[in-house]
């Protein structure tokens, strides 16, 4: 008889998130509280590196909630977007594609806060990778002011146009409040094993 698969538990999840602070207070105040949230849960943060917008604003919450944050981002980009200093661990990378395999690998699950062209690239990544049935971890949009609407709409759209059909599905949680994101991601991590969650190595290198 098979042994029972483990059921997944989130330890990490990565937030995908802008290098800029958006025009709307309500991000930077969605982006801290996350990050106070995680750190109080438990759960430590992967995120791009940068120390700067959204992405500061989240990293340090988790920081100064004694929380633990891993920072990845590749060498040409450190110039650019200013890493974060401080108590956290920083990954140098080679380049983008190693970054987003690390950050997937050392995740549990995902989010997508507010953000511009690299964010969405990032999440829609991580959903391709679902349909194609490459891994099971838990997809969520953080909808902070009806941010991600358009790309709902958009994602409706593909289905009704038939560009996603049947068998082509993939679980994508929405969390209007930050409050829920967390017990969201549980409540599916808890469907998935610890088996569906991995992205085979040989997999990875064809991505």
């Amino acid at each position: 008889m098979n042994a029972p698969q483990k059921t997944a538990s989130i330890a990490r999840i990565c937030v995908y998130c802008g290098s800029g602070p958006g025009t709307d207070p309500a991000f930077i105040a969605a982006a801290t509280a996350l990050g106070a949230a995680m750190a109080k849960a438990g759960i430590g943060l992967v995120f791009g590196g940068g120390g700067e917008g959204m992405m500061g604003a989240t990293a340090r919450a988790v920081i100064d909630n004694g929380g633990i944050v891993t920072g990845i981002i590749p060498e040409f980009l450190i110039g650019r977007e200013h890493p974060l200093t401080g108590k956290h661990q920083l990954i140098v990378t080679r380049d983008m594609h190693e970054r987003k395999r690390k950050m997937f690998e050392m995740a549990d699950a995902f989010v997508a806060m507010p953000g511009g062209i690299g964010t969405l690239e990032e999440i829609v990544e991580q959903m391709t990778w679902a349909q194609l049935g490459r891994h099971k971890k838990p997809i969520l949009l953080a909808n902070i002011k009806g941010f991600w609407d358009p790309l709902s709409a958009l994602l409706d759209h593909m289905k009704a146009m038939a560009f996603i059909r049947n068998g082509m599905e993939f679980d994508l949680l929405v969390a209007e409040a930050v409050e829920d994101i967390i017990p969201m991601l549980q409540r599916a991590a808890q469907q998935v094993s610890e088996t569906e969650k991995q992205l085979p190595p040989a997999v990875a290198e064809k991505l």
